[in-house]
């Protein structure tokens, strides 16, 4: 089995985080969103991992090769951002005829998905209910098939939004219908979307079936990437501790950072060789590299190589900034 992960998207609800470094590769709980993602995939046997990137975007096939070689890497460049259903359609010629799954690179799904082969149809369609259907896609269903789908309904007709997980056991059909939305114009919001193509397949009779997701978190934003956090932290349940300093699980430090005279968490994930000293943080996210001095922090993000002092309360800051402020 292949995996298909698009990458491209240039994270702008998440800047400055993402002015230096791609959302993707932005860390919860003890690693990048992309690693969760990627170690889901192993317990199914998939083998080879296609990401549609940027043009700019050879940072996370790169960060994958090194963190998981037993994976086969390829890279897709989407060169316009056309839209979700534009970047799936580039990856067909690296797919085959392999059965794949469809995971988007900013989305954690949380759960048992070997679901995925007792497929008994032309494909899967992972699904949550939510209470607030029409930020997202969502399904219609009837008979245990799936009849429909809308993209941010203004009148949703159901609350099963579609959580960004999809497994095709013969994907030739949804790159048919993914090549002939792109080659009609039709765009949904300005873009090509990808449940418009399952719409069209399901008009062309293949069979969609709907499978439950447990746990279901977007990256997108820096609120629901402190959940994703929070959530990943209580999973891990580390044992941390430093002979100078306060912990407060659950956190976690990496082996190659420091803390002194501190109190850090609950709810704080730490970078690798980042610095903190004299500072109260919770319910954060500090990157690799970063130095906090003399600071108090909660519901934060610090960039990569941050130097942040004084007392700000909360913080979104970008990689390499040096910070020396007072806010009340």
């Amino acid at each position: 089995m292949k995996a298909i992960i698009p990458v491209a998207g240039s994270g702008t609800r998440l800047r400055p985080l993402t002015h230096t470094k791609p959302k993707a590769l932005l860390y919860v709980g003890s690693k990048p969103i992309i690693g969760h993602i990627v170690e889901s995939l192993i317990p199914l046997g998939c083998d080879t991992l296609v990401f549609i990137i940027g043009p700019d975007g050879d940072a996370i096939p790169k960060t994958i090769k090194a963190l998981y070689p037993d994976f086969t890497v390829e890279s897709v460049v989407q060169h316009d951002r056309l839209g979700l259903g534009h970047a799936v359609s580039l990856a067909e010629e690296a797919v085959g005829d392999d059965d794949v799954l469809i995971i988007y690179g900013d989305t954690i799904i949380d759960g048992d998905l070997s679901v995925i082969r007792s497929c008994d149809v032309d494909g899967l369609i992972g699904v949550k209910e939510v209470e607030d259907p029409q930020r997202f896609g969502v399904v219609t269903i009837r008979d245990g098939l799936i009849t429909g789908f809308v993209e941010k309904p203004s009148r949703p007709q159901s609350n099963l939004a579609i959580v960004g997980c999809n497994y095709f056991k013969n994907p030739a059909g949804l790159f048919e219908s993914l090549h002939d939305i792109v080659a009609q114009g039709k765009k949904t919001n300005g873009e090509f979307q990808i449940t418009d193509a399952f719409q069209l397949m399901i008009e062309r009779n293949h069979k969609l079936k709907p499978f439950s997701v447990e746990g279901w978190f977007d990256c997108g934003t820096p609120e629901s990437l402190l959940e994703t956090n929070r959530y990943k932290l209580t999973k891990e349940n580390r044992e941390i501790s430093f002979p100078d300093s306060i912990i407060i699980p659950p956190v976690f430090v990496h082996e190659s950072a420091t803390v002194r005279h501190s109190i850090v968490g609950p709810y704080v994930s730490v970078g690798s060789e980042a610095f903190i000293e004299r500072s109260i943080i919770a319910d954060s996210i500090i990157g690799s590299g970063a130095r906090v001095f003399n600071a108090s922090f909660v519901r934060s993000l610090i960039g990569d190589y941050v130097e942040a002092s004084e007392r700000p309360r909360r913080l979104i800051v970008g990689d390499n900034s040096i910070l020396d402020i007072d806010v009340d």
